[in-house]
């Protein structure tokens, strides 16, 4: 592959890695949120014991379990694309 083929992926893979890094900051931080919240309902629905704030307990739960795999999602993808970029690099290194 052409080394400048090579440097063209390499910038659009460390550019994603970028954006994807900052997006799983932005999700760590959302999660901790929604989890206390999803915690905060569940306690509340146990102590009302009433259908509406079960359903609101449920979901809450449902919501943080929904952002925790988006999470996964985007930590694998992150992890895909920093194999890619070592085996870029290692081509780039072997051209060179």
């Amino acid at each position: 592959m052409g080394s400048w083929l090579v440097k063209r992926r390499l910038a659009q893979t460390s550019a994603r890695l970028r954006s994807l890094r900052a997006e799983l900051s932005q999700l760590d931080e959302q999660l901790d949120v929604v989890t206390d919240e999803a915690d905060s309902q569940a306690i509340r629905a146990l102590v009302s014991e009433t259908p509406g704030a079960s359903f609101e307990a449920n979901d809450a739960r449902k919501h943080a379990d929904a952002m925790r795999r988006h999470r996964q999602h985007v930590a694998d993808t992150i992890a895909d694309l920093e194999s890619r970029q070592d085996r870029l690099l290692d081509q780039m290194n072997a051209g060179g």
